[in-house]
């Protein structure tokens, strides 16, 4: 019985430490940037079993340097409430699991811009109950240390826009030759229509559902509020 509890203590302490670790970086990354990501360093692990030279193509820009067309369309898009909750839309949440339910498999997520993040920071992407517990308590963490503004500006630098392709000023050059700042209203539409599936739609660019997204995010972006 004793072996037992010690076992539940060191699981305990071993837990707590990596809580601490990953409030740490989170703490860190208020004020510095981050290099990669779980999410990416996953996905050059993937592309170099196939090809040992492939690279991914990102590159760091402030906030700032990002047009506000894709800043709206992203809240459009993905996270209508971002400027408002706390980390959690609860009634996206709801919306979600109802269709969920009545389609009989997941067909819809509730994730908000800050529990992507989450992810994308420190996550696999194997869909355990343990990782979307995990992936709340990081979600909490960037909320309590982070202001909207700083969660939107790493948002956009890390998340995946093709095969390969990481952040918005590589998405800009990758898709237009141009750079994230200079970004129209319907380029950054069809961009943010792409991030639920971008490796397909990096190879399908005119799908007809990328299409008819994009018309839609591009009616709602002048309701989206950004920080």
């Amino acid at each position: 019985m004793k072996l037992f509890w010690r076992i539940v203590v060191l699981l305990f302490t071993l837990l707590l430490l990596y809580q601490g670790w990953i409030a740490a970086h989170v703490w860190w990354w208020v004020g510095h940037n981050p290099a990669t990501s779980a999410f990416m360093d996953d996905r050059l692990e993937a592309m170099q079993g196939k090809n040992p030279k492939a690279e991914l193509q990102h590159r760091w820009v402030p906030y700032k340097n990002i047009s506000d067309n894709l800043k709206q369309a992203l809240i459009a898009s993905e996270d209508a409430k971002f400027v408002d909750h706390e980390g959690f839309d609860w009634d996206g949440i709801e919306k979600a699991y109802e269709k969920n339910l009545k389609k009989g498999k997941i067909v819809a997520g509730g994730s908000t811009i800050s529990q992507q993040l989450a992810k994308n920071l420190f996550l696999s992407g194997r869909r355990t109950p343990w990782r979307k517990v995990e992936e709340a308590l990081i979600t909490v963490m960037l909320e309590q240390m982070m202001d909207k503004q700083r969660i939107f500006e790493i948002y956009l630098n890390v998340i995946e826009w093709g095969n390969g392709i990481f952040g918005a000023e590589a998405a800009a050059r990758h898709y237009y030759g141009i750079s994230a700042a200079q970004l129209s209203a319907e380029q950054a539409a069809k961009l943010a229509a792409m991030v639920p599936n971008p490796r397909y739609y990096d190879t399908h660019r005119e799908a007809k559902g990328l299409m008819r997204k994009t018309a839609i995010i591009w009616g709602r972006m002048g309701d989206a509020e950004i920080p």
